[in-house]
């Protein structure tokens, strides 16, 4: 009995060495890839890129606009602030301490002074580089920092560690903002991204969306809470447009449902643009489908993203996805970060989730769903001259490929799921 048991402790101890040598590997090797990319970024600027400008449409009983480009942007969410009237909500991922994430601050304090009930919420964890004095507001902005640890003494409840990666603005209840873009001086120029400008009933369900993520939040202290935010709001409902939450806390996660339907339903179409593609096997196997059934399937992501590791990661799907028929554009020479896709010329989304674990099964995130043609056609029309700033990945360039790019990506593809 001794000597079995010593057997079996021996083979355990192995086992156990062997999975934390491979576990130490990849950690090893992201880590090494991280700071190697990152030495290779300093001082390089991205080039030019193509983009089109706001864009229009009318959307039921609103419209809706299309900006893909942060100055542009920028300088609509601004305007909307320095006009506000009543009410201004602000939510960020991140929110860099710079020269634009100054004037955002700027615009923020000025409508308080003047009366307007001023609400803002951002993440703590990524801004933990952003210097302590930006984040200090004064009292008459009500800010709402999302804790960097939000589980408390509950370790091994999952539905507390989602980040809140949402970046909404609404103002006065009137016109709504919700898309990939975070606030700095970067995304301004640097980064292709896009960003949606909505009034009408949708408008509505952001507000609701703003104050749920804050009664849901709210600081709690000993004898006492901080009041709940009640917000008078429309509760029309428009089958054009609908406004989707991922709430972790809830167990929420309907976004990737809703990306999965509209690829299930495919006849035509289906343009995919994502800043970090790492999908779970079945949304490839839905992909895969669509384009052995005829659909037009394409997927436009950075050919360097700002996480090299992902970007490795996602290379280990490239394979399957080639072989079934899925056209894989890779954007060059400055990062696209946007998370947006078309179906059939009808069906169309703009939001903050990236297509990977944390976004659809992790974090806070928000996304609008359009079924338009009006407004599909301008996402086309946006992918279209996006895919003229893209090198084509073939399959027979793809299977030539180095042995050691090879190596890499199935040392990495363990990690897949923690992403």
């Amino acid at each position: 009995m001794t000597r079995r048991r010593s057997a079996a402790e021996r083979w355990f101890a192995i086992l156990r060495r062997t999975l934390l040598t491979v576990l130490g590997v990849q950690v090893a090797l992201a880590v090494s890839m991280s700071l190697v990319d990152s030495y290779r970024r300093r001082g390089k600027r991205p080039r030019p890129f193509p983009t089109t400008p706001p864009q229009r449409v009318p959307v039921g009983e609103g419209d809706v606009t299309t900006y893909t480009f942060g100055q542009d942007l920028y300088d609509a969410m601004l305007a909307a602030i320095e006009g506000a009237r009543r009410r201004v909500l602000l939510e960020t991922y991140i929110w860099k301490g710079d020269e634009v994430g100054e004037r955002f601050k700027a615009a923020l304090v000025a409508a308080a002074e003047r009366g307007v009930e001023v609400h803002v919420i951002f993440d703590g964890f990524a801004n933990l580089v952003v210097s302590p004095r930006f984040k200090h507001f004064p009292p008459s902005v009500k800010v709402l920092r999302y804790p960097v640890y939000a589980a408390g003494w509950r370790f091994f409840d999952l539905r507390r560690y989602g980040r809140d990666h949402r970046k909404v603005l609404v103002v006065d209840d009137e016109v709504g903002f919700v898309g990939g873009y975070n606030i700095g001086t970067a995304y301004a120029t640097e980064w292709r991204d896009t960003h949606v400008r909505i009034t009408g009933p949708g408008v509505g369900d952001l507000t609701r969306a703003f104050a749920d993520f804050w009664n849901l939040h709210r600081r709690r202290r000993l004898g006492h809470s901080e009041p709940p935010l009640l917000l008078e709001s429309a509760s029309t409902w428009d089958p054009r447009i609908r406004i989707h939450r991922n709430v972790p806390r809830l167990w929420m996660f309907p976004i990737r449902s809703v990306y999965l339907e509209a690829i299930h339903r495919a006849s035509s179409r289906i343009w995919l643009t994502q800043a970090y593609f790492l999908p779970d096997q079945d949304f490839v196997d839905a992909l895969k489908a669509a384009a052995l059934r005829g659909v037009d399937v394409r997927l436009l992501v950075p050919l360097k993203s700002n996480h090299v590791v992902a970007d490795w990661i996602s290379r280990g799907y490239y394979s399957q996805l080639l072989m079934a028929g899925v056209r894989i554009f890779r954007y060059r020479d400055a990062m696209v970060h946007a998370k947006t896709a078309t179906v059939d010329g009808s069906w169309s989304t703009v939001g903050t989730a990236n297509v990977d674990r944390l976004s659809l099964s992790g974090n806070y995130e928000i996304n609008v769903e359009v079924i338009d043609p009006g407004f599909a056609a301008v996402l086309e029309r946006v992918f279209e001259v996006d895919q003229t700033h893209c090198l084509e990945l073939r399959i027979d360039e793809w299977e030539a490929r180095d042995l050691h790019r090879k190596f890499t990506e199935q040392v990495l593809g363990p990690l897949r799921p923690l992403l």
